[in-house]
């Protein structure tokens, strides 16, 4: 015999199973998977707390919410993630934009202020940077790399899905598809290193976007390495970073022979990226 939930009944029941996120981020995924599961708006939720989901609403909810039980990101399980003015679709391909690159974004904004730019962004994912930078500078041209197909796709479907048309999308690792010079050189590379503890935390996210040799440095030195044959003179590098790799990063760039070499901070003050200008 089957037993009528309705939504107050079910949040209830709910909260108590996500004790490992904070309370209030418990309550409003819980929100989103029920809004999701009746196809309404969290506000419906409120108004309606007696509402009982049918036999189908109610599978959804519970097959989503174990899949959250179990740490499968929400942006998973939603299938995509807010990130600067866009809506990007994400899937176990391509890492979960996550706030603080918009710093990175914030960054490039300024750099080219009152420039007409062409920009390369290595390591594209989703598009979350390349696609950002787009939206506010359409005049812009902009040519994001990846070297994993699916990640490429996700990208190129995200532009589309935000209908932004002049980013240039090419298969192949960090600069080697890219040809001529540029403006400036974005990337958030793999920085992680891979006994690090939080990797825990990020289980079901691709490991070769996030884990790089050499204790997290890999990547960023040879991107480093590389782009200043790929940069007209003054040109801009911008690299995310860990919060404690902004010393080493910034060797690297002088070292390279970058001049104006900087390291900005993040939403929660940490730093979270380093620039450089070619001299």
């Amino acid at each position: 015999m089957r037993v009528d939930l309705t939504i107050s009944t079910l949040k209830q029941l709910q909260q108590q199973s996500l004790l490992h996120l904070a309370s209030d981020d418990a309550r409003l995924e819980i929100d989103i998977l029920l809004a999701r599961a009746i196809g309404k708006s969290t506000t419906f939720l409120r108004t309606w707390p007696d509402y009982v989901l049918t036999a189908e609403q109610l599978a959804q909810f519970q097959h989503e919410f174990a899949q959250r039980q179990q740490g499968v990101p929400l942006a998973y399980i939603l299938g995509e993630r807010a990130f600067w003015r866009l809506s990007l679709s994400v899937n176990a391909a391509v890492l979960i934009p996550r706030p603080d690159t918009e710093c990175v974004v914030e960054k490039v904004l300024a750099l080219g202020q009152g420039q007409q730019w062409r920009v390369a962004d290595l390591g594209t994912g989703s598009g979350a940077i390349a696609l950002s930078l787009a939206i506010e500078h359409p005049e812009w041209q902009i040519i994001a790399t990846d070297i994993n197909p699916q990640s490429l796709a996700v990208a190129q479907a995200n532009a589309l899905k935000n209908s932004i048309q002049q980013v240039e999308f090419k298969l192949g690792s960090w600069l080697e598809p890219l040809t001529g010079l540029f403006d400036c050189i974005v990337s958030n590379p793999p920085y992680i290193a891979n006994d690090d503890p939080h990797l825990t935390d990020l289980q079901y996210e691709p490991l070769g976007a996030l884990v790089a040799a050499n204790n997290g440095l890999a990547d960023l030195i040879e991107i480093v390495r590389l782009s200043s044959d790929f940069l007209h003179k003054k040109g801009w590098l911008v690299l995310e970073h860990g919060f404690q790799q902004g010393d080493e990063v910034q060797a690297l760039f002088r070292q390279a022979g970058f001049v104006n070499v900087e390291s900005g901070r993040d939403y929660g003050g940490n730093i979270r990226y380093s620039v450089g200008q070619k001299c």
